[in-house]
């Protein structure tokens, strides 16, 4: 039986976390989820699911031929940057409209339904080119300058540190609901939001993207 590698293991938690954990337009969501108490469960699981096909896929050899796949850059380019000036758009408008997160909004109409959190994780997740460049590029690169028994010990320590990343925001955001009683808060909050929304989404446009 093959022993376990613990360097390789390491190596891909700590270069799993340091890639996984930035302020994005995923990481933005999965925050918001976690003060809102909505869909908790589902959104650090699919988050974390999503990120191990992508790792694994990457340190599995494929990272060469999503780069080289213009049609897919190009949907994931301009399809995520609509997406993300549309949830920005709403964030900002939030702003003049959220107040405290009382008890009454946390089982109100304006938190997303299942199929709306799906939705946006979806498109947040799979059509942000940034995200094929982290989780399949980079860490698929890393991953095969090791020996390849020592791959999946990479490949692992990747994905387990996104399991934990998403879990934390996820569950340990609620931590923060007191500080989201005052309306000032949620305003600030959604204003972040939005910024990072459309900071992104300028980035995926501008001409001398490596996504063009």
């Amino acid at each position: 039986m093959q022993n376990f590698c613990w360097l390789p293991f390491l190596k891909g938690c700590g270069t799993g976390a340091g890639l996984i954990i930035a302020i994005g337009a995923q990481n933005a969501f999965v925050l918001k989820q976690g003060i809102m108490r909505n869909q908790v469960f589902v959104t650090a699981f699919f988050c974390a699911l999503a990120d191990a096909l992508l790792i694994s896929v990457g340190v599995g050899g494929f990272g060469a031929f999503l780069t080289s796949n213009t049609i897919l850059l190009l949907i994931a380019k301009w399809g995520g940057a609509a997406f993300l000036f549309w949830y920005g758009f709403r964030a900002f408008r939030s702003v003049f409209k959220k107040n405290a997160l009382t008890q009454k909004d946390a089982k109100g109409p304006e938190r997303p339904s299942l199929q709306e959190t799906l939705v946006t994780l979806f498109v947040l997740t799979f059509f942000n080119p940034h995200v094929y460049v982290d989780a399949v590029v980079l860490l698929g690169s890393i991953g095969a300058q090791h020996e390849d028994f020592e791959r999946p010990f990479f490949a692992f320590g990747a994905i387990l540190a996104s399991f934990v990343w998403f879990f934390s925001v996820c569950y340990g955001a609620r931590l923060l609901s007191p500080l989201f009683e005052n309306p000032k808060a949620w305003k600030v909050l959604d204003f972040i939001i939005g910024c990072i929304m459309w900071g992104i989404g300028l980035t995926l446009l501008l001409p001398d993207s490596c996504f063009c």
